[in-house]
């Protein structure tokens, strides 16, 4: 019996993949949950089981504590009755007394069936969670087994993960026996065993692909600094070496770019992009931003943004589709990326310095005003504090009377005239305002627009014009013709001489002219 005891120990190891002794400990417990529900008596005591791992003998044993006076039997006994199990005993030890019963083989063979197998199910799932538990942050390769609406099973071996819907790559199609390469985020301890969280789409998963296809980024030499990913479409990896003279960004890629596309392989297509990491902000963001080149940045720390200009044909590039490529950099960087084309940085450059030019212009204005404002208003304490003229005494003369004083004689100063602007000075020439009376009045525009005719006023009747003042230019004509002559017929010449009216002109000069 204790042969087939131990042969059931180990093959049980062995199917549930266990150590021995983690056997040993649920058969213990299950015998010792038998033996309470066959021991009545045994209920209150603190009882325990050992198996001899040699042997496979079972051993039940009651511990009992030394005491002076015993005040419960079940748990405490005398120190009399101690010394006859063990002889150097004292008050406060404890004491094993060994209550083997006759058939204790039977009664792990028939009653503690369930509780070993129970046991041996707890003691299954705890070192499949401990197992897991310590590749928290790691790849995990498994095979998919069955596909669900909300989730996809995938056997791990020794446990089932679960993939689900949120953490599946849209743009991968998964069947029935594929095998895919995980990144292990969770692990739960549940009343059914310890569930396994697997994902497809976590931005660690292209960290620890890197950490397998590149030697230096495993040893230290290199380090990835910062990993911004859209699963299924595009990934950027900000890279940095430790050590000098080694090439962060040719390690990642490799020769050939072999490294690389194992990664994009695995990844289902997904494109990765490798930059180089800068300490400065303003390199590292115009890095992030490869492949579009860039003019310029500026970065503001206190609100975490970044100005980036950048060629007019670059633009759409550094954009990027749907603006993943800004996107994807801002998420690298950790800060908010605003870009602007050449052209356009140029126009606001200009707008904001008119801008303070006319600022400028406006403060200054307004200190002039402010100025002026003093200065009226400090203008009437100035004048209250000079000093007033005195004023000279008045002499009444009574001349004419008799017996009046003779008046002094007072020097004779003739009074100030007051100031007055020479714009409001009126001049009045006799010979000039004749001159204006007799000229006459012009009331055609042709005896404006031509120079050098004199016309002659002749009275008409009243309001009326003669004929040639209506005319105006062919006054002239008719003084020089004389009133016997026919009148010339020709064009009448314009009001506004200009070059081609030349010819009209010399056709007034020589009267014996025609068309």
């Amino acid at each position: 019996m204790k042969n087939e005891f131990l042969i059931a120990i180990t093959q049980l190891s062995a199917e549930k993949n266990l150590p021995k002794e983690v056997v040993l400990e649920a058969v213990e417990a299950a015998l010792l949950s038998a033996y309470k529900k066959d021991s009545p008596a045994a209920a209150g005591q603190n009882v325990s089981v050992r198996i001899s791992p040699a042997t496979g003998e079972p051993k039940f044993v009651i511990k009992k504590t030394v005491a002076e006076t015993v005040a419960d039997p079940q748990k405490e006994i005398s120190l009399k009755d101690a010394r006859k199990l063990q002889k150097d005993v004292a008050f406060g030890e404890t004491v094993d007394i060994e209550i083997t019963p006759p058939n204790a083989g039977r009664i792990a063979a028939q009653t503690a069936k369930q509780v070993v197998m129970q046991r041996l199910r707890e003691a299954e799932r705890e070192v499949v969670f401990e197992e897991f538990a310590d590749k928290e942050g790691d790849i995990v390769s498994g095979i998919v087994q069955r596909i669900d609406p909300k989730q996809i099973t995938i056997d791990l071996g020794r446990a089932e993960a679960m993939l689900p819907a949120s953490e599946q790559v849209k743009s991968e199609h998964y069947r029935m026996g594929q095998r895919l390469k995980l990144y292990l985020m969770e692990v739960r301890r549940t009343n059914k065993g310890p569930q396994v969280i697997v994902s497809r789409t976590h931005r660690n998963l292209l960290r620890r692909l890197f950490e397998r296809e590149v030697p230096e980024i495993f040893s230290g030499a290199v380090e990835i600094k910062s990993i911004a990913r859209e699963a299924g479409y595009r990934s950027k990896a900000a890279v940095y070496s430790r050590q000098e003279g080694v090439d962060p960004v040719g390690c990642c890629v490799g020769l050939r770019g072999i490294r690389i596309q194992n990664i994009v392989n695995e990844l289902g297509g997904e494109r990765i992009d490798v930059v180089q990491w800068h300490p400065d902000p303003k390199a590292y963001v115009a890095n992030a931003l490869s492949p579009a080149q860039v003019v310029s940045v500026e970065i503001d720390s206190d609100e975490k943004t970044a100005i980036v200009v950048v060629p007019d044909r670059q633009l759409s590039l550094a954009i990027g589709k749907e603006g993943q490529n800004a996107r994807l950099a801002a998420k690298l960087t950790g800060l908010r990326i605003d870009i602007k084309s050449a052209s356009i940085a140029e126009s606001e450059k200009a707008e904001r310095a008119e801008k303070a030019a006319l600022r400028q212009a406006e403060e200054v204005a307004a200190a002039a005003e402010r100025a002026a404002a003093a200065a009226e208003a400090a203008a009437p304490e100035e004048a209250a504090l000079l000093p007033q003229a005195e004023e000279a005494p008045v002499v009444e003369a009574a001349a004419g009377l008799e017996g009046a004083p003779e008046a002094p004689e007072m020097p004779v100063t003739a009074p100030e005239a007051p100031l007055v602007p020479v714009g409001a000075i009126e001049f009045s020439i006799p010979e000039a305002e004749e001159e204006l009376a007799a000229k006459p009045k012009i009331r055609f525009a042709e005896d404006l627009v031509i120079p050098g005719i004199a016309v002659e006023a002749r009275p008409g009747a009243k309001g009326k014009k003669a004929k040639h003042e209506k005319r105006g230019a062919a006054a002239e004509v008719l003084e020089r013709e004389g009133p016997g002559r026919p009148k010339k017929k020709g064009r009448r010449p314009s009001l506004y001489p200009t070059d081609e009216d030349e010819d009209e002109f010399l056709y007034l000069k020589k009267p014996g002219r025609r068309d």
